[in-house]
Parts: structure tokens; sequence; C-alpha cells
């Protein structure tokens, strides 16, 4: 399988929970360069959120 971490070459949201009992994981990358990581549930809900906020206001490409 490849390597599923989110790059701005390769941009997106990758989060992962092993099981029930452990903490979730998240990474973000986003095309303009902006990246964010978080650890745990709480943390992984609120990177979704900015990554969705990110998202909607994000201008383009780092350097363009």
């Amino acid at each position: 399988m490849a390597d599923l971490t989110p790059t701005p070459d390769n941009p997106g949201l990758h989060v992962s929970k092993h099981s029930v009992y452990a903490p979730a994981n998240g990474s973000y990358a986003c095309r303009c360069g902006e990246t964010q990581q978080a650890k745990g549930d709480e943390s992984v809900r609120d990177l979704v959120t900015g990554w969705t906020d990110h998202r909607a206001a994000c201008t383009g490409r780092k350097g363009q």
C-alpha cells in the first residue's frame, strides 16, 4: 500500500484510528503548502474542521 500521508504535492486529509481504544491520528496538507497534524480524538476532530475551513478560504498554491 502506498504511503497515505498527505503532502503539498499530493494534498488531502488522512485520519486513522487503529482501534476503539487507541487515539485517532490525523494530518492534512494543502497545495498552498499549509500542513497540520493532530493526535487524539478531540484534536483530530478539530483538525478536520480546520481542513474544511482552510479549503474554503485557501487562495491557491504556494508561490503563486
